[in-house]
């Protein structure tokens, strides 16, 4: 039985130093730690030395887990089953130096009484940069100029053919005020946008906070700019981008995907792009990769990059950087800064 979300998380005690172990992909924990972040680590725990764990049932990493009092687990770490939990019996905490958790923290580490935090707002970041970056270009029409430009060699009477071409006055939709979201809203309030954001768990008063007036989702849809997705993937928002919703979409609106590619009809959004109404920057597709021959590939509308809004190379230290830090509060016996509790899975990606 799952606990209840207000169950008190055990605590890490500093009666003896913290054991910490890795779970992850190979070679993704050199990515994460620097020297300089390594040293930190080792200055208030005990670090398994060693390759990161990949799988659990090895007879090193049986030893390994039977050591464990803190599991820093990113990208590849295993599920956390009942099975592998008994072969930590000193496991008290989970430090995701990624995003989700719900590809490896079961039912069973609830029901342990885990303390679990992930870097989610670190990998955010990246996130929101990738996507206002998008917004700004697409608002530019800087992708099919490009590739005009790149086989024509020149590109004339702009004003012509692109009248609301350019950033001023545009209208913005954010779906979903997860963290991304919110990161995305605070640093488009420094440009000339109008901004509106739609999500069923969020307040009036909470998205004027942020900047946006708060309207249903087809209103957002049907009257913005750019349409940027950030909610998570369950099944009720499955193809929450269908074939209507694209149809009440303005000619000339940019969809913005880094979210999930499920969001997305993705048959709905090749019709609506082939037939000239729509632009989308897709950072994922549903399926990922799309096939070869998906119109999308290479549609002058479309820019189609291959999952890299999230943490890539430097930015992985932001995130090894956060579960260094919750490391180190835990150790002294101080909850992590960046809990994760199951009341919230249901709401997060």
């Amino acid at each position: 039985m799952v606990a209840h979300p207000t169950r008190p998380r055990r605590k890490v005690t500093r009666s003896s130093r913290a054991r910490v172990a890795f779970a992850m992909h190979h070679g993704l924990r050199e990515r994460l730690l620097d020297d300089e972040l390594l040293h930190r680590l080792r200055a208030v725990a005990d670090v398994e030395p060693g390759e990161a764990l990949h799988e659990f049932s090895t007879p090193e990493a049986v030893a390994c887990l039977g050591r464990a009092e803190i599991l820093v687990t990113s990208w590849g770490c295993p599920p956390l089953t009942a099975d592998v939990l008994a072969l930590a019996p000193r496991l008290r905490a989970v430090v995701h130096a990624a995003g989700s958790v719900k590809h490896h923290i079961t039912p069973a580490c609830w029901e342990r009484g885990l303390s679990v935090s992930s870097a989610a707002s670190a990998n955010a970041i990246p996130v929101a940069e990738y996507t206002v970056a998008m917004i700004v270009l697409a608002n530019k029409r800087v992708f099919p100029l490009a590739a005009e430009y790149r086989s024509a060699g020149t590109s004339t009477n702009l004003s012509a053919r692109y009248p609301h071409l350019g950033n001023y006055r545009k209208r913005i939709g954010i779906v979903g005020a997860s963290a991304i979201g919110r990161r995305v809203l605070t640093l488009l309030r420094a440009y000339a946008f109008e901004l509106v954001v739609s999500d069923p768990y969020l307040a009036a008063s909470e998205a004027g906070e942020l900047g946006a007036d708060l309207v249903d989702l087809d209103e957002l849809v049907a009257t913005s700019d750019v349409v940027s997705l950030h909610a998570p993937a369950l099944p009720e928002t499955r193809h929450l981008i269908d074939a209507r919703r694209l149809s009440l979409m303005r000619p000339g609106t940019t969809l913005i995907n880094t979210a999930r590619g499920d969001l997305v009809d993705t048959a709905a959004l090749t019709a609506a792009v082939q037939g000239g109404q729509l632009y989308a920057v897709l950072d994922v597709t549903a399926p990922e990769p799309l096939p070869l021959g998906s119109p999308l590939r290479d549609h002058p509308h479309v820019l189609l990059t291959p999952h890299v809004a999230g943490s890539l190379g430097t930015e992985l230290l932001r995130m090894g950087e956060l579960a260094v830090s919750e490391v180190e509060r835990l150790v002294v016996g101080v909850p992590a800064h960046h809990a994760v509790l199951p009341h919230m899975l249901g709401r997060t990606a």
